[in-house]
């Protein structure tokens, strides 16, 4: 197949030529449409739910809001985690869903059950409603709105907020990919009516008698028309309140005298603004307006910033004078910073591929073709990235390696310039025509294809573990194995097609007997490594032994290393959490961010501005107290940096700056980085140590012997310590004896309160379009003091007015200040930036300390999460993802060599790489990261490369005929060595720069390329000397044991006259237990094998996903195209879109799966059909010992009965009587071996065995095998065979979608044109033009298809409902079962521990009193029987136990 598609490329370079032109065309155009980011989006599904509700304290919210929106929300399908945060006026849960969750069927999955808990949440406190649908990476944008220098005095924070509210944000949620605009800072304008107490006293009113006022004079209304004449006039009001004045004119009552008394009487009215809960600071220079753009979930960052952008520049022009937006935190930075790091590093790495090629080929043709594989592979790897929704960033283009990608074209190259340079049969020939070239390459290529191929396969097979992981990791990283991969696939396809046409086509063809550059540096080496191997083969031992050292000493410095999750991506600016005492109000935190800010701008000239968010914005999806704050520190580019040259050193250095103010502490983290922690975690900090219980006091107390222990650990820094208490706060506490004899109730005092304190909105008052609300409350200077509210007049149903302080207790004290929770535990959080070590010797170092010195009461434990607990989670999928690659690799050697030896021989370069890899990394301080061990998966795929191609030469000189092994060694080696180097160094110094980069996002590289290319030099090293060490060895010392000892005749003879001269007894009974039985049925039995032959079938289905209807061949003969005769040939090929057949292949995937699930479900039916069976035959066995014992005591009494007869003591009757009891014994003997027969057949059947089978009467009773969990109920293989279901039909939904895309065709036209041309020629038959035809079939009468869509949604809904009954019909069954088992499990109890004995002594006694005569028969037989009849009793409640049991473990068994 290969061999053809060579030669076909050979012969047909125009087909081919046309190809790549198109390839050229289309990867460009799909460059222009590739989304561009700086990093992969990590965050997981998430629905944040918030609730505002500002008169509420940390307890009212959690357990009125919080606690029911938890409970309601915790059993939907996909369901991670529930996180929740609970302070004064604000509720927020995180809902987070597994990937494979769709966020928007999640939101509505959330919403339902929001609707459902209304009623559960008191009136008045507050709506939940949704967050909006970002991301980690969602704040794109953010921005301050302040006036222009000498402009101060005109806007104050008022106006901003309002500009900002009316025009900025309204015109911002228009731009397409926008999903929220989050306001900061400012002053949210309110009319605010502040009512003197004093004067609502004398007037004998209420501050109620004014709301009630403000409604019901602040409104609009119709009356539809009246007809005037041939017109209709419309009638309307104007009753809305339009300015202060407005409001002031307002009456509230009518004086004793009849004078009405207006609102303007007992109250100022102004315009004031709404209660904060945060603002936002520009430098040292004061408040400003300000937002966060938030980006949709999976929209383009690069298309929505440069919308953003450009309407931006259209607001500013509609702004008024002296007010500009100045953006702070553009993620254009950071996204340029990243891409100029991967710009650099591929044009390096393409630079240094190409160098290094042209010194190893010394052809500068030859190095160039190969070079221009790279392009291209990226281009075809763009196409399919746009297919497959990868997006342009760090991680996928900035791992990519062109020493890799080129890696088959080098080896087909080089090959035919060896054919050509250095084969004897040119010796005499100084050029060669094209038909030469042409049968040269497709020899050389053919030749070199199978190292190529299974080169190139091994290296992208390696890579397809990295897509099993999950998570962060997974999110971080398949990026990079999906783009590897595609561009590994397109130099694959083109070192099969464009190479060999290239080569034919761009190679010299004149041949140079003289070597040049290249050949006498390659002569050089050749020489001095043969002489160095010549003397290496003759001690095998020690090189061997040497090499085990190494691997060893590598093993011990791996363990050194320490860990850490993935190095932080340097963003370009700070984001410093910094914090003031617990409880400071708004104005105090401004004003130490304030002297934070001029510290920062004054003594570091790196900081550009700094923008302080305090508090929460007007979407709090980040809750944060007004004591905390994020200060965004926009620094300079880094070459213009004076105090520091990392950013670990300027952290440092503003760290230690910002100590000087009391009562202020910062950590500094990422912008970007710290969101991402936020909304994973929970936290902003690197590691967080989570301490859950239920007492606030104990959690706090644990939360600061713990802090106090991370002190002591080196490279902890920027400790902080959640404050869940010591909020002072104003408590009231009602008397319900005195409110009750002033005819009052709590919901009316609380009413007044909240109006004169919080104010109560009173409606709202128009400006045109603008709307602001109306707020009543009590004028300012009376609400200063604790005895303002203790004086705080309430008024009574009788008229008059009492103080507060009368009803209640008010005092100051301390409160809850805020509560976490995570899965329905309350917890604490103690969290830490990690500085100058790696993550998991910190966290070792702790927990060993945290062991040893805090010791938790019953009810209360630490986690660790953070960067730690995502670290462990990929070391241990990486434990699996990293055997999986080794023995891909190992499968695809043998399959590649048909030898397992000589597998085993190529696989020795993996032990030879990891020790480079480790040893480097050792060298330059890099801990053992993810990022490495992705880099020790891709290494290990290409260490092998050069083991393939040592070997391959070996093979070859071996069937040439050559037998002595040195010798070949010594040739191979020679032949292959330049090809081995040029792998090597090609691969390893291909990822150069990424391993010495310091640009941004070099970081995460830096450890991957260090270990790829320590790894690789030093494996090539090694593998040029140990790999013919072991070949050798491996050669002499097997052809030494090949001789096996031959067996003589006699002997031979002897044995089987032996064997034949045994008995076969085939018809014996095999005595077997319940487990042994259950393996033989899993093993032989017809029904599960048969289903693995289902499965078996359906896994080969998988392969005909991609069924391609067949071409079509046809010819045309007539006046095509004038009035001569014309003949015409096509080929014609049409196709479905590509996303239809990976549907087809995604569904017969699933499709197998469920097979496999349908084996599973009927080996665990035939479990249970095997244990029936068997107790079955154990209680048939245990009537059989009964019905033994009867008939033994019966035959007694028969002939003692004979005996009396004879004497003449008894009668007939008794004679008559037993030996009936005698009859009816062995009827029911005879009947149970029936019943026997029959249950050795069933279980014949089940075991699928000819056998005669007795048991172990020890088994009588029933195990039961697992622990009595309903949880266990959902593994059921029936519930995951359900569960499969609901993916089936979620495929075929998705299938029936994909058919609607269009179909693609293309052909190939040979036609005749006969006349006179365009070029005034004449043209006869015999010359053919040819045409290429590329068609797409535009599916335009849809109906039918979106008909089967929607049936396979309503399938899919039959397959989730069903899913639900099965798992109810199980749950149910169960349960009862759980009932008759206990009270099956005390009935066989009684009966061992009580009846048994009884009867035993029941039956002992009457056969003692019968024979000493003290009874007649008649009483024997009264005593005798009921004894029988209680072990007759026992063994059935055993088979009832039995059988409960072996139904529960049915249900239960894992």
């Amino acid at each position: 197949m290969l061999t053809k598609i060579i030669a076909f490329s050979v012969q047909n370079k125009l087909i081919i030529s046309l190809f790549i032109f198109g390839l050229i065309g289309f990867g460009s155009y799909e460059l222009t449409k590739l989304p561009i980011d700086a990093v992969p989006d990590i965050t997981n599904n998430q629905v944040q739910v918030i609730t505002m509700a500002p008169s509420f304290g940390a307890t009212d919210i959690e357990r009125l809001i919080t606690f029911p929106i938890e409970q309601a929300n915790n059993n939907i399908s996909g369901l991670k985690e529930i996180r929740s945060f609970s302070r004064f006026g604000l509720s927020l849960v995180t809902i987070v869903f597994d990937d494979a969750t769709d966020v928007y069927w999640a939101r509505q999955q959330v919403a339902e059950r929001l609707q459902q808990i209304q009623s559960q949440i008191p009136p008045g406190i507050g709506v939940p409603a949704l967050g909006p649908v970002s991301t980690g990476l969602g704040e794109i944008y953010q921005y301050v709105v302040r006036p222009k220098k000498g402009y101060e005095g005109k806007y104050d924070e008022t106006e901003l907020r309002t500009i900002q509210d009316w025009i900025v944000r309204r015109q911002l949620l228009g731009v397409y990919g926008v999903a929220e605009v989050s306001s900061y800072g400012g002053k949210l304008k309110q009319y605010s009516i502040e009512a003197d107490p004093n004067k609502l006293l004398s007037h004998n009113i209420s501050i109620t008698d004014i709301f009630n006022a403000l409604e019901n004079n602040n409104q609009n209304t119709g009356g539809a028309y009246i007809e005037k004449g041939p017109t209709a006039l419309f009638i309307r009001s104007e009753g809305l309140l339009g300015n202060i004045e407005d409001i002031q004119q307002v009456a509230i009552k009518n004086t004793a005298s009849g004078t009405p008394l207006f609102i303007r009487d007992v109250a100022e009215v102004k315009i004031s603004h709404a209660i904060r809960y945060g603002t936002m600071t520009y430098n040292d220079q004061g408040e400003v307006a300000g937002a966060v753009v938030m980006m949709l979930k999976g929209a383009n960052s690069n298309e929505v910033i440069k919308k953003v952008k450009e309407r931006i520049a259209q607001i500013q022009k509609t702004l008024p004078e002296g007010v500009i937006i100045e953006p702070f935190l553009d993620r254009t930075k950071m996204v340029n910073n990243a891409l100029h790091t991967v710009e650099t590093n591929l044009m390096e790495g393409a630079l240094i591929v190409v160098f290094v090629l042209v010194i190893f080929l010394g052809n500068l043709r030859a190095g160039l073709l190969v070079a221009s594989v790279i392009p291209l592979a990226m281009l075809f790897a763009v196409i399919m990235m746009n297919q497959f929704g990868v997006s342009g960033n760090l991680m996928s283009l900035g791992a990519l390696d062109f020493g890799l990608i080129v890696d088959g074209a080098v080896i087909i190259v080089e090959a035919v310039m060896h054919r050509i340079g250095h084969s004897n049969h040119f010796n005499k020939v100084s050029f060669l025509n094209q038909q030469q070239m042409d049968e040269e390459v497709k020899f050389s290529a053919t030749k070199m294809m199978k190292s190529s191929v299974f080169g190139q396969i091994i290296i992208l097979v390696v890579y397809l573990p990295i897509f099993t992981l999950q998570g962060i990791e997974g999110k971080m990283f398949k990026p990079m194995a999906q783009t590897v991969a595609f561009a590994l696939v397109g130099a694959f396809i083109l070192s099969l097609t464009y190479i060999p046409m290239m080569s034919a086509l761009f190679l010299s063809k004149k041949i140079k007997h003289k070597q040049n550059l290249s050949d006498r540096m390659m002569a050089k080496l050749e020489k001095g490594y043969q002489a160095a191997l010549t003397k290496v083969v003759n001690f095998p031992k020690t090189v061997i032994a040497s090499v085990v050292g190494l691997f060893l000493c590598a093993l011990l410095v791996l363990q050194s290393l320490g860990g850490e999750f993935i190095p932080a991506l340097e963003e370009g600016d700070f984001a410093v959490d910094t914090r003031v005492l617990t409880g400071s109000n708004l104005h105090t935190t401004v004003s130490m961010t304030q002297k934070a800010a001029r510290i920062l701008k004054e003594r570091f000239p790196e900081v550009e501005k700094v923008v302080t968010k305090i508090g929460s914005g007007e979407v709090p999806t980040d809750p944060m107290p007004m004591e905390a704050s994020d200060m965004m520190v926009i620094l300079k580019p880094k070459k213009e940096w004076k105090s520091a040259k990392s950013f670990n050193e300027l952290s440092e250095k503003m760290g230690q700056a910002l100590k000087e103010i009391p009562g202020l502490t910062a950590g500094f983290q990422f912008p970007v980085q710290m969101r991402f922690n936020e909304l994973m975690t929970g936290a902003r900090q690197d590691v967080v140590c989570k301490i859950y219980g239920e007492d606030l006091d104990s959690l706090a107390a644990y939360a600061n012997k713990l802090g106090s222990i991370i002190n002591t650990v080196k490279g902890a820094q920027n400790l902080y310590i959640e404050t869940v208490s010591g909020l002072p706060q104003i408590l009231i506490n009602y008397n319900r004896n005195t409110i009750a004899q002033y005819n009052l109730d709590i919901a009316t005092i609380n009413h007044v309160i909240n109006t004169a304190f919080a104010g109560q909105t009173a409606g709202a008052l128009y400006e045109g379009e603008r709307h602001f609300d109306i707020v009543v409350r009590l004028q300012g200077e009376q609400k200063k003091d604790i005895k303002d509210i203790q004086n705080m007049l309430i008024p009574t149903p009788m008229g008059t007015q009492i103080p507060l302080y009368q009803l209640a207790d008010v005092q100051i004290k301390d409160g809850p200040n805020q509560i976490q929770r995570e899965d329905a535990k309350r917890r604490i959080i103690v969290g830490f930036n990690v500085r100058g070590r790696d993550v998991q010797s910190i966290v070792n170092e702790l927990q060993e300390k945290v062991n040893t010195k805090l010791k938790f009461s019953a009810g209360y434990y630490i986690t660790f999460g953070g960067a730690f607990e995502n670290m462990n989670a990929a070391k241990k999928r990486l434990l699996i993802a990293v055997p999986v690659s080794l023995l891909l690799i190992f499968i695809f050697l043998y399959f590649a060599f048909k030898s397992i030896r000589q597998g085993l021989l190529i696989y020795s370069a993996i032990p030879l790489s990891a020790i480079g890899g480790i040893f480097l990394l050792a060298a330059r301080g890099l801990p053992f990261s993810i990022s490495a061990g992705v880099g020790f998966i891709a290494l290990f795929g290409v260490a092998v490369l050069n083991g393939i191609v040592l070997i391959a030469e070996f093979n070859r000189l071996k069937m040439e005929g050559l037998t002595d092994v040195k010798r070949i060694v010594l040739m191979g080696t020679k032949v292959r060595l330049r090809p081995v180097l040029m792998t090597a160094f090609v691969a390893s110094l291909g990822f150069l720069p990424m391993a010495l980069s310091n640009g941004a996002g070099a970081e995460v590289q830096r450890p991957l390329a260090t270990v790829v290319i320590g790894g690789l030099l030093l494996a090539t090293f090694l593998t040029l000397f140990v790999l013919p060490v072991l070949y050798m060895t491996f050669e002499t010392g097997l052809r030494k044991k090949n001789k096996a000892p031959k067996m003589h005749t006699p002997t031979l003879l002897l044995l089987t006259i032996l064997f034949f001269s045994i008995p076969h007894h085939t018809n014996a009974q095999t005595p077997i237990s319940l487990k042994a039985a259950i393996d033989t049925a899993i093993k032989n039995n017809a029904q599960v094998k048969n289903e693995q032959v289902k499965a078996r079938y359906q896994q080969l289905l998988i392969r005909s996903a991609a069924t391609i209807p067949q071409a079509t061949l046809f010819g045309e003969v007539g006046q095509i195209n004038s009035s001569y005769t014309d003949t015409k040939f096509g080929l014609t090929q049409s196709f479905s879109f590509p996303t239809v057949y990976a549907k087809q292949k995604e569904l017969q995937t699933l499709e197998w799966q469920s097979s496999l699930l349908d084996v599973s479900v009927k080996e665990r039916m035939l479990k249970k059909q095997v244990a029936e069976v068997f107790y079955n035959m154990q209680y048939i066995e245990q009537k059989k010992l009964l019905l033994q014992f009867s008939d033994s005591l019966y035959t007694d009494l028969s002939k003692k009965v004979d005996l009396r007869l004879a004497t003449g003591e008894t009668h007939i009757l008794e004679k008559l009587s037993t030996e009936n009891q005698l009859d009816q014994i062995n009827l029911q003997r005879s009947q149970l071996r029936e019943d026997s027969s029959i249950l050795q057949l069933q279980f014949q059947l089940l075991l699928n065995s000819t056998r005669l089978f007795t048991f172990d009467q020890k088994e009588i009773k029933a195990t039961l095998l697992s622990p009595q969990d309903s949880v266990l109920l959902e593994a059921h293989p029936l519930m995951q065979l359900a569960a499969q279901q609901k993916q089936l039909a979620e495929a075929r939904v998705a299938l029936e979608k994909s058919k609607l895309l269009p179909d693609l065709s293309i052909g190939l036209n040979n036609t005749s044109i006969q006349g006179t041309g365009a070029d005034n020629k004449n043209y006869t038959a015999s010359h053919r033009f040819s045409t290429v035809q590329l068609g797409i079939g535009i599916p335009i009468f849809t109906k039918a298809q979106k008909s089967k869509i929607s049936s396979a949604k309503l399938g899919k809904q039959i397959a989730e409902n069903n899913f639900y009954t099965e798992l109810q019909s199980l749950e149910s069954h169960y349960q009862s079962l759980l009932v008759q088992y206990q009270k099956s499990l005390q009935a066989v109890a009684y009966f061992e521990t009580k009846a048994l004995k009884n009867a035993d002594l029941l039956t002992t006694t009457a056969n003692l009193q019968l024979n000493a005569g003290n009874i007649n028969y008649l009483e024997w037989v009264q005593v005798v029987n009921p004894a029988i009849s209680i072990k007759n009793d026992y063994i059935e409640a055993v088979k009832m136990l039995n059988n409960i049991t072996i139904q529960l473990n049915y249900l239960l068994q894992k």
